[in-house]
């Protein structure tokens, strides 16, 4: 399976009243990193016409990470069928190498003009886990 990988440093903006990063940002970064990962493997013109939506998010936070702390997230398609795929994000922080979360999320690909689920194609998928052909 193919994986996305990027390295962050928290800020002050990421923290909540407990100088902790804030579960939002969280999940801002996890879409913030599935979207470039689809956009970095996904060609131009396999990308055109279709768009990504998120259905459900499961995440597990381990740990919490605090200003200045550099984060580790990594990414990957677990599976996909249908016109639905299931995404991983894990972030572990970067000098101890504990896990901070872990997260499922349901990705449903939709034909960007009517807005209905689409079947992911086998070439989309391919992208995503090329030593799967």
């Amino acid at each position: 399976m193919q994986r996305y990988r990027k390295t962050i440093t928290v800020q002050k903006d990421d923290l909540d009243e407990l100088n902790h990063v804030n579960n939002v940002r969280y999940v801002q970064w996890m879409q913030d990193i599935s979207k470039e990962h689809w956009m970095t493997v996904a060609p131009e013109e396999m990308r055109r016409g279709i768009i990504w939506v998120v259905m459900t998010h499961h995440i597990t936070y381990k740990n919490a990470a605090v200003l200045g702390d550099v984060i580790e997230m990594e990414t990957y398609i677990q599976k996909s069928r249908g016109a639905v795929s299931v995404r991983i994000v894990e972030m572990h922080n970067k000098k101890t190498g504990e896990l901070l979360l872990k997260s499922s999320t349901e990705w449903c690909l939709l034909n960007a003009d009517t807005l209905k689920p689409t079947r992911i194609s086998k070439e989309i998928k391919e992208v995503f886990s090329p030593e799967s052909n």
